[in-house]
């Protein structure tokens, strides 16, 4: 029994062609192609129907696809359970997150996860694409907002909350508001999600949606922060993005008393019987230096 060929078949299906199958395994088309046709010639049947234009399983490729899926899962599960007792685990951690996270918070987790364990070794895929976790091999996801696939596990970080943003150069030419009210006076820095919305804020007593209006408008928040560190206007961010800004004084809190919604992260990783040791240290390490949320 070849379960290399066999762990190739269940990645072509998963990848939905030979050639993305091939770049996720980091081996030749050719090589991909050979082992699927000689896995067909051992079992005497044809898994995969090829066109042009598409693939997919024949009716005996499906049962067989699902019941080496779950061979194969119990094969990690077993490899998982037994590297749980180690006392170091080591590899590659294929590790995917947004660019805002990735340019904020994933370099300090991934310097602290590899201080504590400098037998592994992580691929960062930074990306606003929603990656599918399997097919494309990733071992652990950061993403914000409401998950969609059921399927995932998630262990959820709360961060703070969105709050007012502007530069000291900004208020110093604009007096700063002393009520949520007065924003419609300010020049405000607008995420063009929610572009048409106005700006969600609580003092834990009164809650306002405050229409805002201004001259930028952005799809990520980053840029946000830097026309608001250039005096631009004012922004409304998650706090931990702006943490290094306050230590050089290029931003201050606007309306302290008053903020928006509540940023958490969740850690997602596939649903298997047994975490695999890196992604439950990764989340370990994360755990710790996230514990403290900014305001």
């Amino acid at each position: 029994m070849d379960l290399d060929g066999i762990a190739i078949f269940v990645k072509v299906l998963q990848a939905g062609s030979f050639s993305r199958a091939a770049k996720l395994l980091g081996m030749p088309n050719s090589t991909v192609s050979a082992k699927v046709s000689a896995l067909e010639k051992r079992l005497g049947v044809t898994l995969l129907q090829r066109t042009t234009r598409k693939l997919r399983a024949t009716q005996a490729g499906e049962a067989y696809y699902q019941r080496s899926l779950r061979a194969l899962e119990e094969l990690q599960a077993a490899e998982n359970e037994l590297e749980t007792g180690r006392a170091e685990p080591k590899g590659l951690l294929r590790l995917t997150a947004p660019v805002e996270i990735g340019h904020s918070l994933l370099p300090a987790l991934v310097h602290g996860f590899l201080k504590k364990h400098p037998r592994m070794e992580v691929e960062l895929v930074v990306t606003n694409r929603v990656l599918d976790l399997v097919v494309d091999g990733i071992d652990l996801a950061i993403r914000a907002g409401p998950l969609k696939d059921s399927s995932l596990i998630a262990k959820r970080f709360d961060l703070g909350y969105f709050g007012l943003w502007a530069s000291p150069n900004y208020l110093t030419k604009h007096a700063a508001p002393r009520h949520p009210k007065e924003l419609t006076r300010h020049n405000c820095l607008r995420f063009s999600r929610f572009k048409n919305e106005g700006f969600r804020l609580t003092n834990g007593r009164e809650n306002l949606n405050v229409p805002v209006s201004g001259t930028s408008i952005a799809d990520d928040f980053e840029t946000l922060r830097s026309l608001a560190t250039l005096g631009e206007g004012m922004a409304f961010l998650p706090s931990f993005l702006c943490v290094e800004e306050i230590k050089q004084d290029q931003l201050v809190r606007v309306l302290p008393q008053w903020r928006g919604d509540k940023v958490s992260l969740a850690f997602v990783y596939p649903a298997q019987r047994f975490v695999s040791p890196k992604v439950r240290a990764f989340i370990a390490v994360a755990e710790e230096l996230l514990k403290k949320p900014n305001g």
